[in-house]
């Protein structure tokens, strides 16, 4: 399914936006709503193929860059490499996630460090390799991508939870610190969003369907409905908002 009479932002033609984790799932759809919009996109992604096969399809406009965001020096190169392509980063959404199950009594320090390094960490390496470009460019905007999870508080999340929390922290502080630089830092959190991953690895039918009865709008919460709200934030209609948490949870919370 796909939403018809999508909005459009004039002020992101020609934008230079790079998308972390975007070669499936929300960040792909991420990618395609900036280049729907007339941006220049680089994402990066641990899935090779994936990554591959999405910049085959949506052409020039696109560019992937494969990289493992747990490790900060190859990420760095990635971002250099990035602007390189398309010069400054304008546009920065940190999505990249890995919202792996874990039972608490059996968490290792190994596990909780490799929670926080997918979820956490990069979102403020990524800002820090890009903040120049932005400086030089006069400005820019950074989305980060959090989740109603640390809301409810789900049992089996607890690395992921604790990192999208911080998440929220993040922004408001950056939001902060880069507000006198006309760079614009806020998140959004999204709800139950049933992707093939997360039906193929943690839900059934009969989940989606309890989701979906526990939101006040009873409707599939699609990854479209996550990228408008990114899309929104990184244009300049939202020139106004920073350190916000924008939540597309159909109501859930």
């Amino acid at each position: 399914m796909t939403i018809p009479n999508k909005a459009s932002y004039p002020s992101l033609q020609d934008r230079a936006a790079l998308v972390t984790g975007g070669a499936s799932g929300i960040g792909e759809t991420i990618v395609r709503g900036f280049v729907r919009n007339g941006a220049r996109v680089v994402f990066v992604d641990l899935d090779r193929a994936a990554g591959e096969r999405l910049v085959t399809e949506l052409g020039e406009r696109a560019h992937f860059l494969h990289c493992d965001l747990t490790d900060v020096t190859a990420l760095r190169a990635a971002v250099e490499q990035a602007q390189d392509h398309l010069g400054p980063i304008t546009a920065l959404v940190n999505n990249a996630a890995n919202d792996q199950r874990h039972v608490v009594e059996e968490v290792t320090p190994d596990e909780w460090d490799a929670s926080q390094a997918v979820n956490l960490r990069h979102q403020f390496f990524v800002t820090q390799a890009v903040l120049p470009g932005m400086k030089s460019a006069g400005g820019g905007t950074i989305v980060n991508i959090s989740s109603v999870a640390w809301e409810v508080g789900v049992p089996t999340l607890v690395p992921y939870v604790s990192a999208k929390a911080a998440v929220l922290g993040l922004t408001r502080s950056l939001g902060n610190a880069l507000g006198g630089f006309n760079v614009r830092v806020n998140a959004v959190a999204p709800g139950a969003v049933m992707t093939e991953r997360q039906m193929r690895l943690w839900h059934t039918e009969e989940t989606k369907a309890a989701a979906i009865a526990a939101q006040a709008l009873h409707a599939e919460i699609l990854t479209e409905d996550v990228a408008d709200a990114v899309l929104f934030l990184s244009a300049d209609d939202s020139r106004m908002i920073t350190k916000k948490c924008l939540t597309v949870d159909g109501g859930a919370r």
